[in-house]
């Protein structure tokens, strides 16, 4: 009976609230360690450190350990403890890695109620449309957003105006402006870039430079997924701008080089217009806050060909948690519980760390629509599709990487490295 009442006042409680997350202290028995890896953010890391220990307080049967992995090596080191099935009960690394632990049955599906929802219609209506799709199989979903990003253009208005250009009249809004605008800034010592215009966000090409194809009227992979590189006009033209832009061309910038986000918040004459999303705004507030107050930057979309065939932003990419499906129930349970109250903090996480989750309530906030060029991130986000995901898609980025790449730095002709990329990626999906 106490139970059933317990049940009820659980229930009473997720209908009275506006938040979707409802703390019931239902506890498992006996007590129950959680082990999440995640990638560094320093001020995420405090943030999420924070919500464990409350969450802790509220479940002292759980224990947590939270450790975190560079960016760039997250990725193999899961899929190293995955395969020594010696994985954490909660892990993320972006969709289109993470997406082949979904379809090879490697996570748990999400256990809405434990995560705080009624139910999974409940936790589905929660989120923008289309947000789960990418980690939604045969109707059931295997993890929760931690982030969303699509990536804009931040601009130095000090560098634009240095290279005598206008920020507000001649702020590059197609690649033909972006590379014209890029010749004015850059300047060389010899061959070296010491000032850069413009920078891609090299190696992630899957997100932010098959948009280019794209626009032009090109794909990846056939609507029936079975034909590689569609819309050869479309491919060439992107591969010859990169060409162009590249050591080998106009020299204008380079997979060689500092990344263009890493130095843009410095504010040092380095590099006028970088590639970056709304998280970006809360780096440069930590790292450079005295640049962040001032009037020396501002953001634009994600640029268009001059004859687009279609409008396309950068793509958007997904940050899941997702929870190992090898670990026992009671672990599962308790990781759901877990990221559900921690996920509830959407508001926080905005504020915080300036990472988006797609719910619906964030964007309806005040936190949000305060955000500096918040409203600039949302239109691109509207127009936009989530970045190619399947479970061959860390393969076919990695060919992307090496076509691209072999035009800017060894020379390679567009055709040929076309002819190769077509072959290479057509293997790729023979093989599924």
């Amino acid at each position: 009976m106490k139970k059933m009442i317990k049940g009820l006042l659980c229930a009473a409680l997720a209908l009275a609230v506006t938040s979707p997350f409802v703390s019931c202290k239902k506890e498992a028995a006996g007590p129950i360690e959680l082990t999440i890896w995640t990638h560094e953010d320093q001020n995420r890391t405090a943030l999420e450190k924070g919500f464990i220990e409350a969450f802790e307080k509220e479940n002292p049967n759980i224990k947590v350990n939270y450790v975190t992995y560079p960016s760039g090596k997250i990725k193999d080191i899961i899929v190293a403890g995955f395969a020594a099935n010696q994985g954490p009960d909660i892990f993320n690394i972006e969709i289109n890695d993470s997406y082949p632990f979904v379809v090879n049955g490697r996570v748990a599906p999400v256990d809405a109620v434990a995560a705080g929802y009624k139910n999974q219609k409940a936790l589905v209506d929660a989120y923008l449309d289309k947000m789960l799709d990418p980690v939604t199989l045969d109707g059931k979903v295997y993890g929760l957003p931690l982030e969303l990003t699509n990536w804009c253009v931040y601009l130095n208005k000090k560098i634009m105006r240095d290279a005598g250009l206008d920020p507000e009249k001649d702020a590059p809004l197609t690649w033909e402006d972006v590379a014209s605008v890029s010749e004015k800034i850059a300047i060389h010592s010899g061959e070296i870039i010491t000032r850069r215009g413009f920078d891609f966000r090299y190696p992630y090409y899957l997100i932010s430079w098959i948009p280019m194809v794209e626009q032009l009227g090109g794909k990846l992979v056939s609507e029936d997924g079975k034909k590689a590189i569609i819309g050869d006009e479309a491919w060439l033209k992107a591969l010859n701008y990169m060409r162009d832009f590249g050591p080998k061309g106009k020299n204008l910038g380079s997979p060689t080089y500092t990344a263009a986000r890493k130095i843009f918040d410095n504010n040092n004459n380095e590099i006028a217009m970088s590639l970056s999303g709304l998280y970006q705004e809360q780096r440069m507030a930590s790292s450079n806050p005295d640049f962040f107050k001032s009037e020396d930057w501002a953001v634009i979309p994600y640029p268009q060909w001059k004859n687009a065939a279609n409008i396309v932003p950068c793509h958007y990419y997904g940050h899941y948690y997702m929870v190992n499906a090898q670990k026992s129930k009671a672990q599962q349970t308790a990781a759901w519980k877990l990221l559900g109250f921690m996920l509830s903090h959407a508001e926080d996480y905005l504020r915080e760390v300036a990472i988006i989750q797609p719910m619906k309530s964030l964007f309806e906030s005040e936190t949000f629509k305060n955000m500096p060029y918040s409203q600039v991130f949302e239109e691109d986000l509207q127009k936009g599709s989530i970045v190619y995901y399947a479970e061959n898609s860390p393969k076919i980025d990695s060919l992307l990487k090496t076509a691209v790449e072999s035009v800017m730095l060894s020379g390679v002709k567009p055709e040929d490295a076309l002819a190769t990329l077509r072959k290479s990626v057509q293997e790729v999906l023979d093989e599924q």
